[in-house]
């Protein structure tokens, strides 16, 4: 390692952002970096992690011998390295900053650093902003442009989660540097978990890296790290875990898997944990087991750090469970089969779901993420009513997502998310740039076999043309409500098998032509009807037969949207990438008795 000067030190080798700091600095690109992204992580340094703020203290900038610290609690200056007592002090902040400008114009080697940037140069109009904040602003500015920094031999260093947290004129500054601080590679993790974990087996070290993509250094240590004052010691975690596992196949290997991943947590949360991911009489393999307990955490811990920003997918079935759409599995069956191959080059950017409302969309697509073995998160509320926060959300959204592949982005009613003209300028431009961001991420190359971008709506037509285009949507899946009994039939099956019924032989023979009138359904009208027979069968006191799925079907009462149904069947025929994929009744139509017959439907639904 080498310190900011270039003169040699001993100790372990600088991460990626700080040698790309120390190289741009020694090169005279800037003298005043901006270091956004994984700022509130941990550093490992000399056998344990270091707050990431120290660690750019007393490591990265440990060469020069003068370091400041400006944040908002000191209320001015603090000396790094020399007690911790506010300096150079003044009537104002801005005061305190003349004071120091006056020690860089007479000396050499000033270090000064903000912890946190956001806070004392936020995102606002300049015109909103406080005398301080303009103040320091300017300041910012002047010391890059004018060469006081490099030529004095000084540097300033701004920390912040989120670029969108700061002032935008400093990122656009040429004399200014932003460096993205990444979230911990696989590597990065299997090192943390090695010094944290040293009495884990090597192979649950490696598994343990592998399964905690997205995690800051800080998050896994808590994970795994035996610290005795917090929770259970051990010992004891791995006797409680014998306990709760009985008689359990491999009961002894479990209950140590489970010791090394719950740390830190109480008698009650152990127990939650293993009864409800590995109860006494289960036969999964005792590193699934493990894996599940960590997955649990993980996404107890992002929930957490993101807030109401994201919600997890919870897919319970495979397409197994999925009546009828037997081309669409077995398109989505070869896409889910090259994301496991982990071939990057075959595997699609995104994919585009189509069709009427009640076809079963969201259905099939959560069952092609378990079927696929692919995490699946949506976005949620990240859009705020303060300036520049809308912004922030997103990127940290985007970064974790993009740090846990490989994951599915699912968008859901993708017309409202991207719709056209959405948002106006009647919240500043917001709608419109968090819209390009998201374009953006979807078209970014590096996300090929990484993030998978799934987005659903039944009305294609209200999405920008850019979207949809591949490269974005690659893959184009059109959804259609059932031509036949017999497929309304087999959807009902599967709907009844997931509620644990089965119909017998003569019941299903019995109820071919109720189902073949069924014309117009939906799947969830079919569901309606099956669970209504469901419920007629209750209160009956006996087992389901086709009378009680008869008489659902006399009582039912589909809703009578026949027009709009209509037009977004045809939508959904306008957008298939595939002829292969649309039912015969569509499969003949000519793209432009298409365009003619929605532009009819148009005029009527209006």
């Amino acid at each position: 390692m080498t310190t900011l000067n270039g003169t040699p030190s001993s100790g372990s080798p600088l991460p990626h952002w700080a040698d790309e700091l120390k190289r741009r600095y020694l090169a005279g690109e800037a003298g005043l970096f901006i270091l956004h992204g994984n700022v509130h992580d941990g550093v490992p340094h000399e056998g344990k992690l270091q707050p990431f703020s120290d660690y750019v203290h007393d490591v990265v900038l440990a060469a020069k011998p003068q370091r400041y610290e400006l944040a908002l609690r000191h209320a001015g200056l603090k000396r790094r390295g020399e007690g911790t007592k506010p300096v150079d002090g003044g009537d104002s902040l801005l005061e305190g900053m003349a004071n120091l400008e006056l020690r860089m114009r007479t000396g050499d080697g000033i270090a000064l650093a903000l912890p946190h940037a956001g806070d004392l140069v936020p995102n606002a109009e300049t015109t909103f902003l406080s005398t301080d904040e303009r103040g320091l602003l300017e300041i910012f500015h002047d010391w890059s442009l004018s060469g006081l920094l490099l030529q004095r031999n000084h540097i300033v260093v701004l920390l912040c989660a989120s670029l969108s947290e700061i002032h935008p004129s400093l990122n656009t500054n040429p004399r200014i540097c932003a460096i993205e601080v990444a979230y911990p590679d696989e590597p990065a993790r299997m090192q943390l978990v090695a010094q944290s974990a040293p009495h884990m087996a090597p192979e649950q070290q490696a598994l343990v890296a592998k399964h905690t993509a997205g995690l800051r250094l800080l998050e896994i240590d808590s994970i795994v790290a035996e610290r005795p004052a917090a929770g259970l010691p051990e010992a004891e975690r791995k006797a409680l875990a014998l306990q709760l596992l009985g008689d359990a196949p491999d009961a002894q290997q479990r209950a140590e898997m489970y010791a090394g991943v719950t740390a830190g947590k109480t008698r009650e949360e152990i127990a939650f944990m293993i009864l409800g991911h590995a109860a006494p009489a289960s036969n999964e393999d005792p590193l699934d087991a493990m894996l599940a307990i960590i997955g649990e955490r993980k996404r107890e811990i992002i929930q957490r750090s993101c807030g109401d920003l994201i919600e997890f997918l919870d897919p319970s079935y495979g397409l197994d469970a999925v009546g009828g759409y037997d081309q669409i599995k077995a398109e989505l069956m070869k896409i889910a089969a090259t994301i496991k191959t982990g071939d990057r080059k075959l595997a699609p950017m995104g994919l585009l779901a189509v069709g009427p409302m009640g076809v079963g969309k969201t259905f099939v697509i959560k069952a092609f993420l378990k079927e696929a073995g692919l995490p699946g998160v949506v976005l949620k509320n990240f859009r705020s009513k303060w300036v520049g926060s809308t912004e922030s959300n997103l990127e940290r959204v985007l970064k974790i997502i993009r740090a846990m592949s490989p994951i599915a982005l699912v968008i859901d009613e993708g017309d409202r998310s991207f719709g056209n003209g959405e948002g106006g300028d009647s919240d500043g431009g917001t709608s419109s740039r968090v819209i390009a961001r998201i374009k953006d991420f979807m078209s970014d190359t590096a996300n090929r076999g990484h993030v998978l971008t799934i987005l659903m709506t039944n009305r294609p037509d209200k999405l920008d043309v850019d979207i949809k285009r591949p490269g974005r949507l690659d893959r184009k899946i059109p959804f259609f409500y059932v031509d036949t009994g017999e497929d309304r039939l087999r959807i009902v099956r599967a709907i009844l098998k997931r509620n644990g019924v089965e119909l017998a032989d003569d019941s299903i023979a019995a109820l071919g032509d109720a189902f073949a009138g069924l014309d117009g359904y939906s799947n969830a009208d079919l569901e309606a009807i099956a669970l209504l027979a469901l419920d007629i069968a209750r209160n009956d006191g006996v087992a389901l037969a086709a009378t009680h799925l008869e008489q659902a079907i006399a009582d039912f009462i589909p809703p009578q949207h026949t027009d709009t149904i209509q037009l977004m069947e045809l939508l959904a025929v306008q957008e298939s990438s595939r002829r292969s994929l649309l039912p015969e009744r569509f499969a003949k139509l000519a793209p432009s008795e298409v365009s003619e017959l929605i532009g009819e439907l148009k005029r009527r639904v209006r």
